[in-house]
């Protein structure tokens, strides 16, 4: 008689449900507290991509708190004036934003003339002249007979003359009340400030207690589950240090060669279109046509003729298929080691989730996982489906 092997015999209908429920309720937890997670998890992120930093300057005899300090400090430094940057050269955009309405007013006009025209000669090669000539029912049933002179005017019927004794009242939508409309407007904004202050706060205190947070961590863990315990967080850390350098490397080149060629096209406000088009061309599936949106908007303003439109986006395109082809396998791609059906099915879970910083957080959360499931046993094999 055959035996059925062992995780078929110790898988009950019980421990499926279980496992079931489990499962709904982290999904359920991922999603009603994504705003704390999405925080938590960019701090984490932010503190294994320092740490390096931290022990260089540990290295110079400084203790641990004032090197994360100081790590701090200068990463608060460098993204202020980086904001600093992207300030001024909003600003000079919004001036111009008059000019840029009138300009996309004109493109519209012109390629609904241009469809038009399209249209019609559709029509006149499609159509037969005879039956162009005809006018439609549709005119003729609408052409009113022409009134003789002196013929009296038509007698206004009861219901007409009603219908023009009674003004016309117009009713204005409610407008909603002030607190609703800033609870709908600045809630969402303002929950995203306050969880973002928390942010600094977080890498600092994980960098200055970070002996006391592994030491604290792996004393859970008894045995062999400790060691692999050490591993999962050694792997993890090293992957999103390597992942999170890499895409950096890659965006500040596309960065660079974006600006320059955009500077070649003498576009305005190049500083500020060339390396936003760079870094969201790194953005998994959608990063060709976000890449393309802020030199087509900046071109707006000079650009007349559809040739400049076309060899400028194309220009776009052709940076955006080296990266992601030849480059980012070579830098990026070694360091994650996950399939492109993992990708994509981690893009769509965590978009759906946590929405657009889970689609930034996606490959290295679910490389994170696959860290894990390599230095566990039993896990190995989801580690080695994940895998590549």
């Amino acid at each position: 008689m055959a035996v059925a092997p062992r995780s078929l015999r110790t898988l009950s209908p019980s421990g499926f449900g279980s496992s079931v429920i489990a499962l709904a309720g982290a999904i359920a937890l991922l999603y009603y507290g994504r705003a704390f997670l999405v925080t938590l998890a960019t701090a984490v992120i932010i503190a294994f991509i320092l740490e390096p930093f931290v022990g260089l300057l540990m290295r110079l005899r400084l203790p641990r708190g004032l090197a994360s300090f100081l790590v701090c400090t200068i990463g608060i430094c460098v993204v202020y004036l980086l904001g600093l940057g992207i300030y001024t050269q909003a600003m000079g955009l919004v001036d111009e934003l008059p000019k840029y309405g009138q300009r996309v007013g004109d493109v519209a006009e012109q390629v609904i003339e241009r469809a038009e025209s399209l249209e019609q000669s559709i029509v006149n090669l499609v159509v037969p002249k005879r039956f162009r000539e005809q006018e439609p029912p549709q005119q003729q049933a609408q052409k009113k007979p022409a009134r003789r002179r002196g013929s009296p005017e038509p007698a206004a019927t009861p219901l007409a003359a009603t219908q023009a004794a009674v003004p016309e009242v117009r009713i204005r939508p409610e407008r909603p009340p002030l607190l609703d409309f800033l609870y709908s407007h600045v809630g969402p904004v303002y929950e995203v400030l306050l969880m973002a202050s928390f942010i600094p706060f977080l890498v600092y205190f994980m960098l200055s207690w970070r002996e006391h947070i592994y030491r604290s961590f792996l004393r859970i863990f008894q045995g062999e589950a400790r060691l692999m315990a050490a591993k999962s967080v050694d792997g993890i850390a090293t992957m999103v240090r390597a992942f999170v350098v890499g895409n950096f490397v890659l965006g500040l080149l596309l960065a660079v060669a974006s600006t320059a060629a955009f500077w070649g096209f003498h576009l305005p406000y190049v500083f500020l279109v060339g390396p936003l088009s760079g870094f969201l061309s790194l953005v998994p599936y959608i990063g060709l046509p976000l890449a393309m949106i802020p030199p087509f908007l900046a071109a707006l303003a000079i650009y007349k003729n559809l040739a400049s439109y076309v060899l400028m986006l194309s220009i776009v395109a052709l940076f955006h298929l080296v990266a992601m082809n030849l480059l980012y396998p070579k830098v990026v791609g070694p360091r994650v080691h996950l399939n492109p059906l993992t990708v994509t099915i981690a893009l769509m879970f965590w978009s759906v989730i946590w929405g657009a910083p889970g689609l930034v957080l996606a490959i290295p959360l679910t490389a994170g996982i696959k860290a894990v499931c390599d230095n566990v046993s039993g896990l190995e094999p989801v580690g080695k489906f994940l895998g590549d």
